[in-house]
């Protein structure tokens, strides 16, 4: 698997590496687990559901209560943001170099899709991959296009976009389904007081029954299953995954091209240099965002089930526009935190987990569906919110370690190095030279 072609880019050296993107990828590992770990131990059918359950008590209500206000929706955001940058770290190298960018980053995107079609359908149906390879493949078709006109228009290439026009797409893109959401609660609002067509009210409850049946069918194949069942309700839940990502899309886009402009800005890349301006994110953004989650706490937890007026439209932007702001805020809290005296230990342990991100994080997949489910340990509806927390801290802890001790002795983890294989139709060194 080589390509001899003085078009072709090569996999990034590890002195080139942007330690301050590593840390923060490795910090977000820990989220996306406070996140995950809960579905492990309940069907996707329950991601409707309240968001801080009011059946909880004592220790396991505050668990779940916590990880709502400072985790939901603020990390699959800041994962988005990351992604974001490493699209942009590519093009610029591709850039600078004066090297094709186009081929490298397609075969990055579709061995992305393979492998997250691969762990959809064989080890957990919760898989943000498959949403970022599309969300690639959106970017690359714009970026495309737009070179395309300026060809059509008989000028040359044009230069990779601005910081501040990635900024401004990505919060456009972002900022654009919050109205949308706000304008539709209005007019159901204006229109609450009318009778109600009892075609769509018989609809609903029509649908809220076959969801029911739906849910059954999920618990009974993760909790007693055997793998193979557990593997057919993965392809439904996949499937319903994909439907949905319409929906879903332009606010992974947005985050995409907001990191993108955050990469394009030269911040991560010297961020002593901007270490003010991180400090500014951090003070900013934390007050605000947490301001923002106490809002939309204060309305409510669960999306809205039936009715959806004004006041649940509020609660969705609020939520959302949250997990935006405090994604940003965290990542410049750690970058702040990267700048200090806790500088050199952070790097220590948090880069070496994010060098190794999609490792990680499918080992947590891993992990999490073998405790839970029937062909595994069989801990389904067993292990409250309170010990799934402590259970993400001690498996995240182990994976610190890990990452660091393989990271001594190899180059990437072992899923990076074959996505790296593929991407740039080479074997990489796995061996670090000693």
């Amino acid at each position: 698997m080589t390509d001899n072609s003085a078009e072709a880019l090569a996999p990034i050296r590890n002195d080139e590496r942007i330690q301050a993107l590593d840390v923060v990828r490795g910090f977000a590992l820990l989220g996306i687990f406070l996140m995950n770990v809960e579905f492990f131990s309940r069907p996707l059918e329950d991601i409707s559901a309240d968001g801080i359950d009011p059946a909880m008590h004592g220790i396991h209500w505050l668990a779940d209560a916590l990880v709502y206000f400072f985790v939901q929706s603020k990390f699959w955001t800041l994962f988005s943001t990351l992604f974001g940058m490493g699209f942009a770290v590519m093009i610029d190298r591709a850039h600078r170099a004066g090297r094709s960018f186009l081929p490298a980053y397609l075969r990055r995107t579709l061995a992305l899709l393979a492998i997250g079609c691969m762990h959809a359908l064989l080890i957990w149906s919760g898989d943000i991959l498959v949403s970022y390879a599309f969300g690639a493949l959106v970017i690359l078709l714009a970026r495309q296009l737009r070179h395309g006109l300026f060809r059509i228009a008989g000028e040359r290439d044009p230069h990779p976009m601005s910081a501040g026009a990635l900024a401004t797409c990505g919060a456009a893109l972002y900022g654009g389904v919050l109205l949308l959401v706000l304008v539709s609660g209005s007019l159901t609002s204006l229109t609450a007081g009318l009778p109600r067509d009892p075609a769509k009210v018989a609809e609903e409850i029509s649908v809220h029954a076959d969801k029911q049946a739906s849910r059954a069918i999920a618990v009974h194949a993760y909790s007693v299953g055997t793998y193979q069942e557990a593997v057919r309700q993965r392809k439904r839940d996949t499937v319903d995954q994909i439907d949905g990502l319409p929906l879903f899309l332009p606010l992974l886009l947005g985050a995409f091209l907001i990191g993108a402009a955050l990469i394009r800005s030269g911040w991560f890349a010297d961020p002593a240099r901007y270490a003010e301006w991180f400090r500014r994110g951090r003070n900013f953004g934390l007050p605000v965002g947490f301001a923002l989650m106490t809002l939309s706490t204060a309305l409510g937890t669960a999306p809205p089930n039936g009715r959806f007026g004004l006041g649940e439209a509020i609660q969705i932007v609020t939520y959302l526009l949250a997990g935006l702001v405090l994604a940003l805020a965290y990542g410049a809290t750690l970058v702040t935190l990267l700048n200090g005296r806790c500088g050199r230990g952070l790097g220590a342990w948090l880069a070496p987990a994010g060098r190794m991100a999609l490792s990680n994080y499918l080992m947590q997949s891993l992990i999490g569906t073998l405790l839970f489910y029937g062909y595994g340990l069989g801990l389904w509806g067993k292990v409250g919110r309170a010990w799934q927390v402590l259970l993400v801290l001690s498996i995240y802890s182990l994976q610190l370690g890990l990452s660091r001790w393989w990271l001594a002795r190899f180059n990437y983890g072992p899923m990076e190095w074959l996505w790296r294989a593929f991407t740039y139709w080479q074997l990489p060194a796995m061996r670090r030279l000693q």
